[in-house]
């Protein structure tokens, strides 16, 4: 079991996202940020932009993605 924020995945706020592998994790991390869209909350909205404009060039995108992934791999488990 690995732990990243929120905030380390490209959001906006502290909560903690536990997950034996990245794409579970970054499921956790959809579903947060789908309730904070519901929910209008301002600063996760923000952070939801510059993703959106990530996916705007699939190079970029995924090599966010990448990048993010490795961090979850090379995190010690809790």
């Amino acid at each position: 079991m690995k732990t990243m924020t929120c905030k380390q995945l490209g959001g906006a706020c502290e909560k903690a996202f536990q997950a034996e592998t990245f794409e579970e994790l970054a499921e956790l991390s959809k579903l947060h940020g789908m309730e904070m869209f519901q929910k209008q909350d301002a600063e996760h909205l923000e952070a939801m932009q510059r993703i959106t404009a990530l996916m705007q060039q699939p190079n970029a995108m995924q090599e966010w993605f990448e990048a993010k992934k490795k961090e979850f791999n090379e995190l010690p488990e809790d």
